[in-house]
């Protein structure tokens, strides 16, 4: 690879990266603005998306035997019940925390997948890492602002906070189920995903309380053909160019778009202690990801 070709790499990696995660941010708008339960949406979602990427994998020739096996139909049927979990779980906080809250609680993601992957693959933890998740868990206090008025008559507020922190514990789960899937396409794995999602949603969508507006089908349309199966491609896309780091930098994107978005279109305002925890949050969620160090390495002894 020459020069000129990695920096085009990198550009259009950039690029890639920036545009899934402003489609990203948008997520919680589009399913506030489509007036349906999650289960609705997440269903249509799915199907919307499975459509789009279909189309993609058949272009890319993806669908073909040799990429099925059942191990892998399994490992994504386990890794579809953890994505779409997600979903479910993080859209209805949507409306009870605030989409800027529960995005914000929902970055609590790394820590889940760093926990995960102490647990499950046996990887160290740095001193680091821990710090950074004391730094987190201060933020999250500071984002909940639980108050003895709150504790003694829990409301819809803490419910929200309490899906957004399931749903970035499915996500782990999900992201330590798609490890094992290394060396299969990963626009074929998310096309899995919501090929299954919509086998087990179908039983729980509610056909008749479908909208009954073409503003409220846009919104789904929307999120399914562009926030999910595109939004996928570039994601993937920019995955193979970027390094890590730049990869773990572009992906805080994602939440203040999500904050901005939500006070444009719903007025929604963090109070400025809610404002501080976040910012606690997401500077921690960046420590893991781009392995910033606050502990200071241990010197081995010389021999």
């Amino acid at each position: 690879m020459t020069a000129a070709s990695g920096a085009n790499d990198l550009r259009r990696g950039t690029i890639e990266m920036s545009l899934a995660m402003l489609m990203s941010g948008t997520i919680g708008w589009l399913v506030v603005s489509s007036g349906q339960t999650p289960w609705n949406v997440v269903f249509f979602r799915c199907v919307f998306g499975a459509a789009t990427l279909i189309a993609v994998c058949a272009a890319l020739g993806f669908l073909k035997k040799r990429y099925f096996s059942w191990r892998v139909i399994g490992l994504a049927a386990l890794g579809s019940v953890a994505i779409v979990g997600n979903w479910l779980l993080l859209f209805a906080a949507y409306s009870r925390a605030s989409i800027s809250m529960a995005t914000t609680v929902y970055n609590t993601q790394p820590f889940m997948l760093v926990a995960l992957g102490a647990i499950v693959l046996r990887e160290r933890v740095s001193a680091s890492t821990l710090a950074w998740l004391g730094i987190a868990f201060i933020g999250l206090v500071m984002v909940v602002r639980v108050e003895p008025a709150v504790l003694a008559a829990p409301g819809q507020y803490l419910e929200g906070i309490a899906y957004a922190l399931g749903a970035a514990f499915l996500y782990a789960i999900s992201s330590i189920v798609t490890k094992r899937l290394q060396g299969t396409p990963p626009h074929l794995i998310a096309m899995l995903h919501v090929i299954f999602g919509i086998a087990m949603l179908a039983p729980f969508a509610r056909f008749e309380a479908a909208p009954a507006s073409f503003a409220g089908w846009t919104d789904l349309v929307v999120l399914g053909v562009v926030n999910t199966g595109l939004m996928y491609v570039l994601l993937y896309g920019a995955i193979q160019k970027l390094p890590v780091a730049t990869t773990g930098a572009l992906s805080f994107i994602y939440p203040v778009v999500a904050i901005i978005v939500d006070w444009l279109a719903f007025g929604q305002r963090l109070a400025w202690l809610q404002a501080a925890g976040a910012v606690l949050i997401l500077l921690a969620a960046a420590g893991v990801n781009l392995k910033w160090r606050i502990v200071p390495q241990k010197r081995r002894a010389k021999d």
